[in-house]
């Protein structure tokens, strides 16, 4: 069993170090493995004669973050040389986690996102981009798989505000509109990475034509914001192709609703004046029984 082996290796690792009642785990664990596996943390204290906050600590010596981490890789020999599963900062996802903790963990995640926005987006880079939105002819909106969720919300908010907006979901269209669009028009990118080919290239063919730019991205130097007269960059950390693809949402979706509010702050007779009309017209479409 290499978990086997690697649990002995970690005990003889840390053994010199530990308490004389720590101790008396880890000869027990060491010495009786498989039988070790199938007891919860109170039948191994009464089994080494020590307290259960004793197992816990010998535990977290050992690398694990309890008795719990620890029993699951030895009752499970390929555990330990898996790598946690890190799909981004502050949010890890182990194989013996309780799915109890995982609203906590999500709720905890996508908070650490946001307010990494906050510390992160340049305010004057912000109030240009909203002055941009407002003020267009037309509003060219870019994205890709992921992307297009804030890509969506923006272009919903934006056409509630009576702007004239648009958004192929089909790369290739995104690229073509992008191509006829003029001086007065704004074309907005969104790509957590900055690199998603087709965005960039969609971006690149809007510069080219006349349009103003603005990229939303996580990376400063990345061949989207490039490609910008606007950059806004909704964070500072560099998270895994899991992040990437499940959670870069949660900041940009949070940029979508900043960018809305600050196009009806920059004329707010004009903006609330239209979402009421946007509302009337939509008004017999609730549900009633």
């Amino acid at each position: 069993m290499q978990t086997s082996v690697g649990i002995r290796e970690r005990i003889d690792h840390v053994y010199p170090s530990l308490r004389p009642a720590e101790r008396a785990v880890g000869r027990y664990i060491r010495d009786h493995l498989e039988e070790a596996a199938g007891l919860t943390v109170g039948q191994l204290a009464e089994a080494t004669h020590v307290s259960q906050p004793t197992v816990i600590r010998f535990s977290r010596k050992l690398g694990f973050g309890g008795y719990r981490e620890l029993r699951y890789v030895l009752r499970h020999p390929e555990a330990e040389r898996q790598v946690t599963f890190d799909p981004l900062e502050g949010f890890d996802l182990n194989p013996w986690d309780d799915p109890e903790d995982v609203p906590a963990k999500a709720a905890a995640g996508a908070t650490s996102l946001i307010e990494e926005l906050h510390r992160t987006l340049d305010v004057k880079a912000f109030r240009k981009a909203t002055s941009l939105l407002a003020e267009a002819d037309s509003i060219d909106i870019y994205g890709v798989e992921n992307s297009l969720v804030p890509a969506t919300d923006l272009f919903t908010k934006l056409m509630y505000l009576g702007l004239d907006c648009r958004l192929n979901t089909d790369a290739y269209l995104q690229q073509i509109g992008a191509g006829h669009l003029h001086a007065d028009d704004v074309a907005i990118a969104f790509s957590h990475s900055g690199s998603s080919a087709d965005t960039v290239k969609a971006l690149r063919l809007a510069k080219a034509a006349g349009a103003r730019t603005i990229a939303v991205t996580n990376h400063v130097g990345s061949p989207l914001a490039g490609s910008a007269d606007v950059t806004l960059i909704t964070g500072s950390s560099s998270h895994t192709i899991y992040g990437n693809a499940i959670f870069s949402r949660v900041a940009h979706i949070a940029l979508v609703d900043m960018l809305y509010m600050g196009v009806i702050l920059s004329d707010y007779g004009r903006f609330s004046t239209a979402l009421d009309q946007s509302g009337r017209m939509i008004a017999d479409r609730e549900y009633r029984n």
